[in-house]
């Protein structure tokens, strides 16, 4: 099977600061691919460069057989899109800003949008349920309501690669679930392709097909949930005492943590 998103020998960041070395991942068209690892071990970074906001020091991102870095800013958007952990948008309406997402079809000299450009906006709007908000300004929404306008924005742009920077980020237990949900559910009915970064080890458990465990700015471990989650890795990159067991009703692993006075 051909690999739909290929990451060879990468390398980027800040030199003299702080780097990514030789980072090698394959992913399948249709996964949901998460990355975990502590504060400090280079999954913001690793987005940057996956999204060219960062230039690549060394290595290649290959995207249904064309290097990222060959394409144009254009072709790029068209291809991949990225929702943010704080999405800014100011005082423009739900719809407007979804609409946002129809840029990079925009023909020269076209100043609005067309009547494709406006069913594909509602589509998604209905898809992730914000489409009841779309006349409601931006900033008038509650943090979750604004990550469901984000993920509809980028779907907007019709990608095959879907970038998530925690998406589920200072949300309640209820807004977290929602928006997870939401995308297993776009990865089956779109077959869309995902790359999240994830903290919660246990939602990264339940929903992820596959875990990028990252360390110092190297890839320490790729698997399944249950390969990637056991108590040695997690200790040994999170320095943290902790006891792994399995969810007994999805059979995904769920991670404990154990207090300073109990581990002691």
């Amino acid at each position: 099977m051909d690999s739909f998103f290929e990451i060879r020998h990468f390398s980027c960041g800040y030199p003299g600061h702080f780097v990514l070395t030789d980072i090698d991942i394959e992913i399948q068209k249709g996964d949901f691919t998460g990355i975990i690892g502590p504060n400090g071990s280079g999954k913001t970074t690793f987005f940057k460069g996956i999204s060219c906001d960062l230039p690549a020091i060394s290595g290649s991102i290959v995207l249904k057989g064309k290097a990222l870095q060959l394409m144009n800013m254009k072709e790029r958007a068209q291809n991949l899109a990225v929702v943010t952990q704080n999405i800014e948008a100011g005082s423009m309406t739900v719809e407007e800003y979804v609409l946002m997402g129809r840029f990079p079809y925009r023909k020269k000299f076209r100043f609005f949008e067309t009547q494709e450009d406006l069913a594909i906006a509602e589509k998604y709007m209905k898809l992730t349920g914000v489409d009841r908000l779309k006349n409601k300004y931006m900033n008038a929404l509650s943090g979750g309501e604004q990550q469901l306008a984000g993920i509809a924005r980028a779907l907007a742009q019709e990608p095959k690669l879907l970038l998530l920077d925690e998406p589920t980020a200072h949300l309640d237990i209820t807004h977290q679930v929602q928006i997870l949900n939401l995308i297993r559910r776009l990865k089956r009915e779109l077959k869309l392709t995902v790359l999240m970064i994830i903290h919660d080890l246990n939602l990264a458990g339940e929903y992820c097909d596959t875990l990028v465990m990252m360390e110092n700015g190297c890839v320490r471990k790729i698997g399944t949930p249950c390969e990637v989650l056991n108590y040695e890795d997690i200790e040994a990159v999170y320095k943290t005492v902790v006891v792994t067991q399995t969810n007994p009703v999805s059979g995904k692993p769920a991670v404990f943590l154990v207090s300073e006075e109990v581990s002691t």
